[in-house]
């Protein structure tokens, strides 16, 4: 994929601009899971997912309908430039020890334009890679980028370790992130301001009556165009299921270590939650080594269904040990299953829709995967123990992975191709 120049621009911007986000999500996580001074309910935890995620839900479906008019150069180029604006405000929340609303709302701005960006790298890259490709583009392209983002992540832990878990130290780490975000800014100028799209026409000028009309259309032709396309109707529910039990799974694995494992030892739980971010960060990368050889012997369709077999497997047999090293190996497994899921996913999505809807449809697919994984984890938080021990949660999470499993093999048809698939082999 590294031969072709266009690609390793826009590679080059996602890679900076993830880094930041790694920062800015651990930088946040800490001063609110890991602070010496506090310890986090499951409640609590659920709200700081629900920041930290729900700008994708909010503002993904309307960044859609204007990633398919707008230049999407330009929205990686200025998204970027807004998101570092942001970060400075959030830095100046915590080092004041802010941990109220005001923090909320910071680190919701920058989330919320950080959709904008997400969403045009996805359906900017077929753009720059050829069809035949796009399997392995999706492997590549998504994976080193969460590779980059869970470096980012342990960068954060270690900027906070030295800086002894204060709230100016965290306020440095954030703005580390800031920094990210500018050079990913430089970045994405590098390329054409029309190499990424859209292909349709420019979105023109109007009053804020007949924009807003525009957009609700847009969405709603989004909508409908989503419902009468099989494969990524059932893809989207398959990463809808998986965010629904793995938001529940995560919660109670950081509230194990803070409250659980290390319950007077906030910074050696920062430590070993730095840990599993790396075995999960590894399992990761491996989603890209095994997904395209496994797409070539298999259906992606089939594929989808293994890893949430896998999934199941993983959290009945592994989860109920509340042994560290197991869920070593959980993290390890599951954020494989989750990004081998993500890549034939989106590579059905690329397949399937067309351009002038992808924006839309890869907004939905964000909005999906990320409500659902916040729903999850505040349904749980609702009776998940205050140290985050709690069998019967491991136990519906095993039960509901193998559920989704059964419905996603059933909705798409099992492992016949989708017609887009069929039109492109022959």
């Amino acid at each position: 994929m590294l031969a072709e120049r266009d690609f390793r621009k826009l590679f080059s911007t996602r890679l900076v601009s993830q880094t930041g986000d790694g920062v800015l999500t651990a930088g946040v996580g800490t001063y609110v899971f890991f602070n010496a001074s506090t310890f986090p309910s499951p409640t609590a935890g659920a709200a700081a997912f629900a920041v930290l995620y729900l700008p994708y839900s909010l503002i993904g479906p309307f960044a859609g309908v204007f990633i398919d008019r707008w230049s999407r150069r330009q929205i990686l180029v200025w998204s970027a430039l807004i998101r570092a604006v942001f970060v400075v405000a959030t830095a100046a929340v915590m080092a004041a020890g802010n941990r109220g609303v005001l923090l909320y709302i910071a680190v919701l701005a920058v989330l919320g334009v950080n959709r904008f960006f997400l969403s045009s790298l996805s359906a900017a890259l077929p753009h720059v890679v050829a069809e035949d490709k796009l399997v392995m583009a999706n492997s590549v392209s998504p994976t080193v980028g969460g590779i980059m983002s869970s470096i980012g992540g342990i960068l954060a832990f270690g900027l906070n370790t030295v800086t002894g878990d204060t709230e100016r130290g965290a306020a440095v780490t954030v703005l580390v992130a800031g920094g990210c975000y500018v050079a990913a800014s430089l970045v994405a100028t590098t390329m054409q301001r029309d190499l990424l799209g859209p292909d349709a026409a420019i979105w023109q000028p109007a009053r804020l009556g007949e924009e807003l009309a525009r957009v609700a259309a847009g969405l709603l032709a989004g909508a409908r165009y989503v419902l009468r396309q099989r494969q990524t109707r059932a893809a989207l529910g398959a990463i809808g299921g998986f965010g629904l039990l793995f938001g529940p799974v995560f919660l109670m694995a950081v509230i194990l270590y803070r409250n659980y494992f290390y319950p007077s030892h906030a910074t050696t739980a920062a430590s070993h939650v730095a840990v599993l971010a790396a075995a999960s960060a590894v399992g990761y990368a491996c989603a890209a080594l095994v997904t395209p050889p496994a797409t070539k012997r298999v259906s992606k369709q089939a594929w989808i269904a293994l890893m949430l077999v896998l999934s199941a497997v993983v959290t009945g047999l592994l989860g109920e040990t509340f042994n560290q090293i197991a869920y070593l190996a959980i993290g390890f497994l599951l954020y494989l299953a989750r990004q081998a899921m993500a890549i034939s996913a989106t590579t059905i999505i690329q397949e399937d829709v067309e351009d002038i809807y992808r924006g839309r449809v890869f907004s939905f697919y964000d909005m999906t995967g990320n409500v659902s994984y916040v729903a999850g984890a505040a349904l749980f938080a609702a009776f998940m123990p205050a140290n985050g021990k709690s069998p019967a949660i491991v136990a519906i999470a095993a039960v509901g992975f193998a559920l989704v499993a059964a419905a996603y093999w059933l909705s798409a048809g099992g492992s016949r191709p989708s017609a887009s698939a069929q039109r492109s082999s022959s």
